[in-house]
């Protein structure tokens, strides 16, 4: 039951609905369940009467509402970015690779750099000991500074540090590798380094159990630069490999970081306070001020605004929001002031949604690494068996010459198994060929963030584009006018931009932008009035003009009739179409349409060339999807798609055998971008979408993803050639190591060459990857 006759109080009091300060005495005010409200005007009076139970709530039940907590357990523990399965509670290693383990979901502002920084300090630390003792080893015997014992002793001084320091992570990672029984590249790097490390100490410490054949100089040679070297390389690896990662983290921070910290919220006595996001309920009556971004997922109480909700649908036009509509959390909203209802907070918004698709995203994608270590488990059983089958074939069965043991015999040609099976080749296998293919492509205008992305880009057979910002330039630009008897052109888009010249819509900044390019003369608009989804009216030089949609001429007494055959085809061709009346009389229209990019249809022929399907999916209405898509010659088109339509239409594509490359540009395309085989970004786009995505077309042109997939076989290619070859010299270097060749030489390869063959695979593999450099585009 509601009245006027409540009684005004002195003082100030809020308005319930637009919360304006409402000074006494008002004559608006009406009451409701015993409690008097008072407003700033007749339109917030109705607005409150039609619907009192959004702005008058029973205390008790704010109450109620109020004591729920939000949902503070998504996105707890930590996983491992190669093993997925793999979680815990705490921070620790992975028990399967070793690697460390990760949030689930980042905070919002925070970039966790621990091992990064451990990792750092412990290369550059320890980089001027590798590079004395390969200086050392290299051209310490001609310098004649000190004779070879010292030399010795000198080296492996400086190579403590880093292999006993530097180098202690990789080898707890090697030995959990062994408790876990899953060997992989940790167990090759601690094995590799280990072994040279060891033998060269032993060779340092008791140089008498070595024969005299392994010391034609008088002293047995000693690899403490080979275990040095490959510490400092893996660390820099390491380090890279981090930085890289904390990219994939990057885009799930920013998505955080749309919602506002703090939100204002209105109490149960209408006074208005700003509290943390965190602190905001369901049911919560929330202020929206002009330009401010909306706290969470809700519906409009009062006022009217326009709200950029480009962030879920990818879209550049605001949309138009009143009472009973409803709002996202994260948007934006432009100049008018809304009140709305907190509905959804936490886990539950749509913003969250985002946030945890991404992540699962990105987490479901297995590194090319991958492969390597795969094969590496079983090749590092196969290494340690021959290494030990050495040790034991010539300890017992081993001839004794000279007044050597066997089993020293055995002991070396063990360590040289060991040293030749250094994991340097296999290790710079793909990360070489993938260093010089992201630089080279760089230089191309293409960013590529991952190997995966390279690898699985040649396999792509089926594109996925978004439409506003990839297809079309993403800003509305002035089309076209159509007028009316008695008008020009030139007349209507004056009239049009002089009454728009105010507003901070996109459609009105191309009207205004276009008569300021004809250097027509703006003239200043009175009793400007804006209505909600509908239109513009005021007064432009003395006359009467409205802009807007058939409803706003209705509304004016025009009729759009004599215009609507040439407002439908502008339709047709994905144009925005705004009636003008002047005086009561029908004008004309403009048109504003989000122009096709130039080098987009070339670059969709060269693409469906090689055989690609390609599909259109946008969150546009799906007319104007369809429109464009055929002026493109685009046959599958999904329009009016949502975040999770696109993250759903890729799985599905997916589960069917597809491999998919997802282009986009804005927030909206984030989880899709994750989830497809390969997310490609515009470098024009948003930063959510460029940090989701695993390549980045620097300059937003569609053709820059031929270059991209020419240079994905190309690199693809080349790391199979650097496997081959890192694996032919392990085939060949192994037998000749364990001694196979002793029956018929009676010689053994010494450690030296051991060392000198593994130095050769790294470099035959780091020329071979240098060969992409000369890639033509």
């Amino acid at each position: 039951m509601m009245s006027t006759k409540a009684r005004q109080p002195a003082g100030e009091r809020k308005d319930p609905v637009c919360g304006m300060t409402v000074s006494a005495p008002s004559t608006y005010r009406l009451e409701h369940a015993g409690h008097a409200y008072y407003f700033c005007c007749a339109r917030c009076q109705s607005t409150f009467a039609a619907h009192p139970e959004h702005f008058a709530q029973p205390a008790d039940a704010a109450t109620h509402r109020r004591t729920a907590p939000p949902d503070e357990s998504w996105g707890a523990g930590y996983t491992c970015p190669m093993h997925p399965e793999i979680q815990a509670a705490h921070r620790g290693d992975c028990p399967q690779c070793g690697m460390r383990l990760e949030p689930l979901l980042p905070v919002a502002g925070a970039d966790d750099e621990t091992e990064f920084v451990d990792f750092q300090r412990r290369f550059y630390w320890t980089l001027p000991f590798t590079l004395l003792v390969f200086g050392l080893a290299m051209s310490g015997h001609h310098l004649t500074l000190f004779d070879r014992t010292a030399q010795n002793w000198l080296e492996m001084a400086l190579s403590l540090p880093v292999v006993l320091w530097a180098g202690w992570p990789f080898f707890v990672r090697g030995a959990q590798s062994v408790v876990q029984r899953s060997p992989n590249m940790w167990t090759l790097i601690a094995l590799g380094t280990g072994a040279a490390f060891s033998y060269s100490a032993l060779a340092t410490l008791a140089p008498g159990l070595f024969p005299a054949s392994f010391a034609p100089h008088g002293k047995v040679a000693v690899y403490f630069e080979a275990a040095a070297v490959i510490i400092s390389l893996t660390l820099l690896g390491q380090m890279l490999e981090l930085k890289a990662r904390a990219k994939t983290s990057a885009a799930l921070r920013l998505l955080l970081g749309l919602a506002p910290r703090m939100a204002w919220r209105l109490a149960d006595d209408d006074s208005e306070h700003q509290v943390p996001l965190a602190a905001v309920r369901v049911g919560d009556r929330l202020r929206v001020r002009p330009g401010d971004t909306v706290p969470t997922d809700g519906v409009v109480l009062a006022g009217g605004s326009a709200v950029d909700e480009s962030m879920l649908t990818g879209e550049a036009m605001p949309v138009r929001k009143g009472p009973g509509d409803p709002l996202v959390g994260a948007t934006q909203n432009t100049t008018g002031a809304l009140v709305m209802r907190a509905e959804r907070v936490g886990a539950q918004t749509v913003l969250a949604g985002i946030v945890q698709m991404v992540a699962l995203a990105q987490r479901s994608r297995a590194p090319l690494q991958g492969l390597a270590d795969r094969v590496a488990g079983y090749f590092v059983l196969g290494v340690i068996a021959v290494a030990l089958f050495t040790f034991l074939g010539w300890g017992l069965y081993g001839p004794t010459t000279g007044g050597e043991s066997s089993w020293a015999y055995g002991l070396i040609n063990a360590v040289a198994v060991l040293i030749v099976a250094c994991p340097c080749a296999l290790g710079l296998a793909t990360p070489m060929s993938i260093m010089v293919a992201t630089g080279k492509a760089a230089t191309r205008g293409v960013l590529f963030r991952d190997a995966a992305a390279i690898e699985n880009f040649c396999k792509v057979d089926t594109l996925m584009l978004d439409k506003t910002g990839t297809l079309t330039e993403g800003r509305p630009r002035f089309d076209r006018v159509v007028t009316c008897p008695g008008f020009s052109a030139d007349e209507i888009l004056q009239l049009a931009a002089s009454l728009e010249q105010g507003s901070e819509h996109p459609l009105a900044d191309a009207l205004v932008t276009a008569a300021r390019a004809r250097a027509l003369r703006l003239t200043q608009t009175l009793d400007f009035e804006s209505i909600t989804g509908m239109g513009v009216r005021g007064t432009v030089g003395g006359k009467a003009v409205a802009l807007g949609s058939p409803a706003m001429m209705r509304q004016a007494g025009v009729a759009p009739d004599t215009l609507a055959a040439p407002a439908e085809a502008l339709r047709v061709e994905a144009a925005s179409v705004m009636f003008l009346a002047v005086d009561g009389q029908l004008g004309g229209l403009l048109a504003v349409s989000d122009p096709i990019k130039q080098t987009t249809p070339d670059a969709l022929r060269a693409l469906r060339a090689t055989g690609l399907r390609v599909i259109m999916a946008t969150g546009d209405d799906p007319t104007t999807a369809r429109a464009v898509a055929a002026r493109l010659g685009i046959d599958e088109v999904h329009g009016g798609a949502t975040p999770a339509d696109k993250l759903a239409l890729v799985t599905r594509l997916q589960a069917g055998g597809r491999r998919v490359a997802m282009v986009g540009d804005g927030i909206n395309d984030a989880p899709a971008l994750a989830q497809a085989d390969v997310g490609v970004a515009m470098g024009t786009g948003t930063d959510i979408a460029m940090n989701s995505a695993q390549v980045t077309l620097v300059k937003g042109e569609l053709s820059g993803l031929v270059e991209a997939r020419r240079l994905s076989v190309a690199t693809v290619a080349n790391m199979k050639q650097n496997l081959a070859f890192a694996f032919c010299y392990n085939a060949l270097g192994i037998p000749l190591a364990a001694g196979l060749l002793y029956p018929l030489t009676g010689s053994f390869l010494s450690p030296m060459v051991a060392a000198l063959l593994m130095s050769l695979s790294s470099v035959s593999v780091v020329g071979n990857a240098l060969r992409l450099q000369r890639a033509k585009p």
